[in-house]
């Protein structure tokens, strides 16, 4: 098997889990309890909330632990948005390529009777700054820009966002699931108030992620309850799973330069290899896109149909985000980077990882050549070679 679907779900790093198994074998305390095994809980989860803190810059009590990115997004936007209404604005600010963790809050907000606005996307997938200068501005709650998009891995320029959102008092969050581990995140560099993690994004257990908030950010609860997590989320914390996220992160960021060197080798390899297939293009920037980010559209064939095929000969891949699976509709993303009709449905994105080597990549490139070939010979789609 190749796989080929990091941006969906990361191998669990090794090292992880041993930081995980001690809490699934050994050690069943509860992290509130005050007995040795509860102390024991609660210490795995102090030293995970400072790993987590020193990989991006922020203090240990400005982490949070959640379940995952999903909970981290609704969590910061609710809070965001309700803070600001008590401050008299009422405006979100958000993109039209957020992830649906995102796009779905400020939906669910604006039946609550927040004004929602969305900045645009160009061709390459890059937000519309101007569009942003002009939305943001002192009737804004709170602004969400991710920090690269997950379906084709543009990276955005949020400390430009952050910057808009100082000038006139707004929050900006930031969805750093995609980025958390690839690239360098510095929340003191960024300027961001908030900023969403999920574990198993980056060699961690699935199940665990994080929010970042300021120390002086306003924050409210999603969950109510015993009180954990400085009484923002409550519920038994998952030891095992936290624990790993923290060895997961901690090794991921210390690895970003070696590892973004090698697999953007492969990234292009594979890129290349691909757009040699005719009826192909490329989504998203070829530069300014996240190191194992490969996206690419066929015409004549279907997304689905594709993956199934692409599974049949071995090699696990995505049509877009794993969040969306099942959907009929072609991607919101592509959508509104102005992708044409014909390739919308045909698209296909494949995530490297530096566990990947060059033989895989080609033997990957090839199965998609034949199913790509496959699929448009029993469709009856003709296309010049």
């Amino acid at each position: 098997m190749i796989y080929l679907d990091n941006a969906a779900s990361a191998p669990v790093l090794p090292e992880a889990l041993e930081a995980a198994m001690p809490f699934l074998t050994e050690c069943c305390g509860n992290p509130s309890s005050i007995h040795a095994q509860g102390r024991r809980a609660a210490l795995a989860i102090i030293e995970a909330r400072e790993r987590c803190a020193r990989a991006i810059g922020a203090k240990p009590d400005e982490i949070y632990f959640t379940s995952g990115g999903t909970e981290s997004d609704n969590m910061a936007l609710r809070a965001a948005a309700l803070s600001g209404r008590r401050a008299g604005r009422n405006r979100i600010v958000t993109t039209a390529i957020e992830h649906p963790a995102v796009l779905n809050t400020c939906k669910a907000l604006e039946a609550e009777g927040f004004e929602v606005k969305y900045i645009g996307a160009d061709s390459d997938g890059f937000i519309d700054m101007a569009q942003a200068r002009e939305l943001i501005d002192e009737n804004t709650a709170a602004a969400s820009v991710m920090a690269a998009n997950n379906e084709v891995g543009t990276i955005q320029p949020i400390k430009e966002i952050a910057e808009l959102c100082r000038k006139c008092g707004a929050v900006f969050h930031t969805d750093a699931v995609q980025a958390a581990g690839h690239i360098p995140l510095d929340v003191e560099d960024i300027g961001c108030d908030m900023l969403s993690v999920s574990a198993h994004k980056f060699g961690g257990i699935r199940g665990a992620g994080f929010l970042y908030c300021r120390r002086d950010v306003p924050l409210e609860p999603l969950i109510f309850g015993g009180g954990q997590e400085s009484g923002m989320r409550s519920g038994t914390e998952n030891t095992a799973a936290i624990a790993a996220m923290g060895k997961a992160l901690e090794i991921s960021c210390g690895n970003i330069a070696r590892d973004t060197e090698y697999v953007r080798g492969l990234r292009d390899r594979l890129t290349r290899a691909l757009l040699e297939i005719p009826g192909s293009r490329l989504n998203g920037s070829a530069s300014g896109r996240l190191a194992g980010n490969v996206n690419v559209s066929f015409a004549g064939v279907e997304g689905e149909s594709l993956v199934l095929g692409l599974d049949l000969r071995g090699v696990c891949a995505s049509s877009g985000s794993a969040c969306a699976s099942g959907e009929e509709e072609p991607s919101h993303v592509l959508r509104a980077m102005g992708v044409p009709g014909e390739m919308l449905k045909g698209s296909l994105r494949l995530t490297v990882s530096a566990r990947n080597t060059a033989e895989e990549i080609d033997a990957a490139a090839q199965a998609v050549r034949e199913t790509v070939e496959t699929l448009r010979e029993l469709r009856g789609v003709k296309w010049l070679t």
